[in-house]
């Protein structure tokens, strides 16, 4: 039985599929020769990450599909509901990324309140000539601890943003359209664990209250943070996207930033993705990441286990 990786996966989760008997290949063949691939190897497995999309035509016209992976959380490039009604099964790894994606939230979170992101830009620049003007320029920083962070959207990602929240004595306040409370569980490395509870509220109060917002939420049909919701945010709040592009207004967003509501953001997502917008691009107050939420070694390993230990029981129930 042939597996086909078309956006890569872990050596961990080769090994566990081969070791189960599977025959896996790992290339990256382009959207429009994939059906042709797919037929012509047979493939039963078609594994795939954001790049590759899997919309109806390729369900139809490749009737050995078996089975369809999403390495990762969103599966807005797959057409989910066709693909289960043509007896396809559809997989993905909602648990896998969590903790590098929350913490990508954080690097941007510190470099943001003390300007890391621009202070890398200009250091290079003119560290050796206007040290004193760059060192005033960047001494006006914030301290995390103490602060209010609004997470939109409360699930596995949104509550291990929380645990790491909270260790940083922040206050955490959540929105969520299903989760009413949640049990946040800090574990310590010496096996100690603390329960909070957190009681999720109306995104218009979240952003009202919150000094700092992060998003985690699935594609929407529209945009979910736009001109209006910035509007009603504090004066200097700080706005966090690593879920998806098109749930926060970019145009909304440079024009809060010029007229200073906004004092910072930080983009590892894109409206106009792989393509994103020169002026967003070129934004000193933006701090920027090429969509790595889950791009951690760590994340890709458990994300081929997961993947394959799915595949196994699906398969060899069948």
């Amino acid at each position: 039985m042939k597996i086909l990786a078309n956006d890569g996966i872990s050596k961990s989760g080769v090994k566990a599929l081969e070791n189960a008997g599977f025959e896996v290949i790992v290339v990256s063949v382009a959207q429009e020769q994939l059906q042709n691939y797919i037929n012509e190897h047979h493939i039963e497995v078609l594994l795939v990450r954001s790049a590759t999309k899997v919309r109806k035509d390729l369900i139809d016209n490749c009737p050995s599909l078996k089975i369809i992976g999403r390495g990762g959380v969103g599966m807005d490039n797959i057409d989910v509901d066709y693909a289960l009604k043509n007896g396809i099964n559809v997989i993905n790894t909602p648990a896998a990324s969590s903790e590098s994606v929350a913490e990508l939230v954080f690097a941007h979170l510190f470099g943001g309140v003390r300007y890391l992101h621009d202070a890398n830009r200009n250091m290079p620049l003119d560290g050796d000539t206007k040290f004193k003007e760059l060192k005033k320029s960047y001494g006006s920083g914030r301290e995390l601890r103490g602060k209010t962070l609004g997470i939109i959207g409360f699930g596995r990602i949104g509550r291990q943003v929380a645990k790491i929240a909270l260790g940083c004595g922040m206050k955490v306040i959540a929105s969520d359209h299903e989760v009413g409370e949640a049990d946040i569980t800090l574990t310590f490395y010496d096996g100690q664990e603390v329960t909070l509870k957190i009681k999720t509220a109306p995104i218009d109060k979240l952003i009202k209250k919150s000094d700092f917002i992060s998003l985690h939420v699935p594609s929407q049909s529209g945009y979910l943070i736009g001109k209006d919701e910035i509007a009603k945010m504090k004066d200097g709040v700080g706005i966090v996207n690593t879920a998806r592009g098109g749930i926060l207004n970019e145009a909304a967003l440079l024009e809060a930033i010029e007229d200073g509501k906004v004092s910072f953001a930080a983009l590892d997502v894109f409206e106009n993705e792989p393509t994103p917008s020169i002026k967003v691009l070129m934004n000193d107050a933006i701090s920027l990441t090429p969509h790595i939420g889950a791009a951690t070694n760590e994340a890709q390993d458990r994300i081929g286990i997961e993947l394959a230990e799915q595949i196994i029981s699906l398969l060899t129930k069948a």
